[in-house]
């Protein structure tokens, strides 16, 4: 944190740079804005009260992943809390098998620890909202970018949030923006802790582009 109190932003992006951000003790805020950020978004706007991401199987991150971990942590909350577990996987358009088998990890971890997800649903952003009822849900995205991204800065230790640009069901892009960023200066102030904006792939445009939106709204805040 800077002396006057307010937290450093920095911006990064890919699983590699989540891991970094996680590894100097930043809240980590993933930005995959087609789709897994904006699922989640839908997620909590829908009222779940848990959203977390994790790597599928195979994962091509460059950095230690653990998708069972994630999995038991999600298990031991829904205990904690009486819920129950969602799980987002891709691809959006293909065969359930195949979400089923990227999800693996996840839900290794999951049964593991004696919960049974509710569902496997396709990663399709603000979409998702029309195909599970996210009231009272954790929800977890397996996905390529932003869930590996969230799952690195995860298992290294880090408080992680999501956050998006895009639009949901009576919410602009921009109110999505700030109440992603209120989301994570609030947590940041709480835990004494800076923040780092990551796009979850440096090779999607609207991710970076994304980030750097974010980070001019946090410092003009």
């Amino acid at each position: 944190m800077s002396g006057m109190g307010k937290p450093l932003v920095t911006i990064g992006s890919n699983a590699s740079g989540a891991y970094q951000a996680a590894c100097r003790g930043q809240v980590v805020v993933v930005v995959d804005v087609i789709d897994m950020s904006t699922t989640l978004e839908v997620a909590l706007q829908e009222g779940a009260v848990c959203v977390l991401g994790a790597s599928p199987i195979p994962c091509r991150a460059p950095v230690p992943v653990d998708p069972e971990a994630v999995g038991r942590y999600a298990a031991q909350k829904a205990k904690e809390i009486n819920s129950e577990v969602v799980v987002i996987a891709e691809p959006r358009v293909g065969q359930a098998a195949e979400r089923l088998q990227r999800a693996s990890g996840l839900l290794e971890g999951l049964h593991s620890a004696g919960v049974k997800e509710v569902g496997i649903y396709p990663n399709q952003g603000a979409e998702t909202a029309k195909l599970v009822d996210f009231k009272d849900k954790i929800v977890i995205a397996v996905t390529d970018c932003g869930g590996a991204a969230f799952d690195a800065a995860f298992n290294a230790g880090a408080p992680v949030l999501t956050a998006t640009v895009a639009r949901t069901p009576g919410f602009t892009g921009w109110e999505n923006a700030r109440k992603g960023l209120k989301r994570a200066c609030e947590l940041a102030a709480k835990e004494g802790r800076d923040i780092a904006l990551i796009a979850a792939s440096s090779k999607a445009p609207e991710d970076v582009l994304a980030v750097r939106c974010l980070a001019e709204l946090l410092l003009d805040k």
